[in-house]
């Protein structure tokens, strides 16, 4: 580069003069530059006065054309240290003739090794002396414009890809959430704009799943008397109550006192989410406080609507009971006694979600020796449900729970054994999965008067 600005003094030698000739546009011209300059010796102080100017023209070019944090901080280093070093070294000496004959050598070895490979054309324009900013972009080689398209699609998939996979880092993150007391609140509502892109099923369908459900409520096998005191009402539930209900514990859920893992003192934890409604319920004690141990928070009070509900499924209950006096119903009343709940466990099974055998005996005395009924709620995907006298799976009774499917036991019985064995994937019907948004899995609500 030390070559590439003309200008001499009037006192230089007579070398300049070759520099200009026509020949001197060929590579050749650059070798014969460079011969002459060995013969020349130490350089006159005209050579060191211009190489300080050309040095300085260099770096501040540099500085000024190109944006700063793009040039490594090497590159400018060197060129100021090397600018500062000649500056130092005095007009004779011989230091900045060798600095120039390796830079001139070096100008020539890529001529070289260039032409031999065909990579350029076979002149070469001598460089121009810098005459401003503007004059030093034009030495970078313009980028072609597929080349520009190829490497905006390269960015444009990474961009996708790294959202695309933050976009899953994040709903995988939040199936965890509410793993254990402590934990961020547990959301039953499905992600949908976050994790992938699915086909939503027609209006037309969601209806006329919405009609099946209302005529199989009417049906003759709608309610069932599985035992004294044991009565299950098929799709009880409307179709717009079941996504009322969910958009409400929803709402609940996510808020104080919402979902959690519930767990013991020695670290088992059980295998679902759990929200209490009127009093919490302590696992390790096996009983009803005001709030919960691990972070003081209040239950959230029954809403009137969801108290309704249950009226109205013990009054169903009492009408088909008094109907069916054939199987040994006597008093309706006294087989399903009437409650007014003001406690509720609102469980959220995953689809590998189980709960084992065991009985609801955690209420008050009074309550238990009344035996006031337990009425369940089904929505979402399908369980497979356990029941009998003894807490022996194998010789437990099962029913299949659907999404809107209402199961009341009390009375007789009241202490019977009960769990959920296995929940079904792909089961829940669409009005509860588009409309209510409910994630796959169980939601069940199980209430009682304490």
């Amino acid at each position: 580069m030390a070559g590439g600005d003309d200008k001499r003094t009037p006192g230089s030698s007579s070398s300049s003069s070759r520099w200009r000739k026509p020949g001197s546009r060929h590579g050749p011209g650059l070798e014969k530059r460079s011969a002459e300059c060995q013969k020349e010796g130490p350089c006159s102080s005209s050579h060191s006065v211009w190489s300080k100017k050309a040095q300085q023209q260099m770096v501040t070019a540099v500085q000024q054309s190109i944006p700063e944090g793009s040039l490594p901080q090497t590159a400018t280093q060197g060129l100021e240290k090397r600018s500062s070093e000649c500056q130092k070294e005095g007009p004779c000496s011989s230091s900045p003739s060798v600095w120039r004959k390796k830079v001139q050598q070096q100008m020539v070895t890529p001529v070289q090794q260039s032409r031999s490979e065909g990579l350029l054309l076979q002149t070469v324009t001598p460089v121009q002396p810098l005459k401003s900013v503007d004059s030093l972009p034009q030495m970078v080689t313009p980028v072609q414009p597929s080349v520009v398209d190829s490497l905006c699609q390269m960015v444009g998939s990474v961009q996708i890809s790294d959202s695309l996979d933050s976009r899953s880092t994040s709903c995988a993150s939040e199936s965890v959430v509410g793993s254990g007391p402590g934990a961020a609140t547990f959301d039953v509502f499905r992600c949908v704009s976050k994790c992938s892109v699915e086909v939503k099923p027609s209006l037309l369908d969601i209806n006329r799943e919405k009609r099946r459900a209302k005529e199989l409520a009417k049906s003759a096998n709608a309610l069932q008397r599985l035992r004294p005191g044991m009565v299950l009402l098929k799709n009880f539930l409307k179709p717009d109550d079941q996504v009322k209900i969910i958009k409400q514990c929803r709402e609940l859920g996510v808020g104080t006192g919402g979902f959690y893992q519930p767990c013991y003192k020695d670290g088992s934890k059980l295998n679902l989410r759990m929200m209490c409604l009127g009093k919490n319920w302590d696992p390790d004690s096996s009983s009803y406080v005001d709030r919960r141990p691990f972070d003081g928070a209040q239950p959230p009070k029954i809403p009137e609507e969801l108290t309704k509900f249950v009226k109205d499924a013990i009054d169903a209950a009492h009408a088909f009971l008094k109907q069916s006096g054939g199987q040994g119903t006597s008093n309706p009343l006294k087989e399903i006694p009437p409650i007014s709940p003001d406690i509720c466990i609102v469980n959220f099974y995953t689809t590998a979600g189980k709960l084992g055998l065991h009985q609801d005996k955690d209420e008050t005395k009074s309550s238990l020796a009344k035996n006031l009924p337990v009425v369940s709620f089904s929505l979402g995907d399908t369980a497979e449900f356990l029941y009998g006298d003894a807490r022996d799976e194998a010789k437990a009774s099962k029913i299949k729970l659907e999404s809107g499917d209402v199961l009341i036991f009390g009375g007789q019985s009241r202490h019977i054994f009960h769990g959920v064995s296995t929940i079904t994937p792909k089961t829940a019907p669409t009005y509860v999965t588009e409309e209510a948004k409910l994630r796959p899995g169980r939601l069940n609500l199980t209430f009682r008067q304490y």
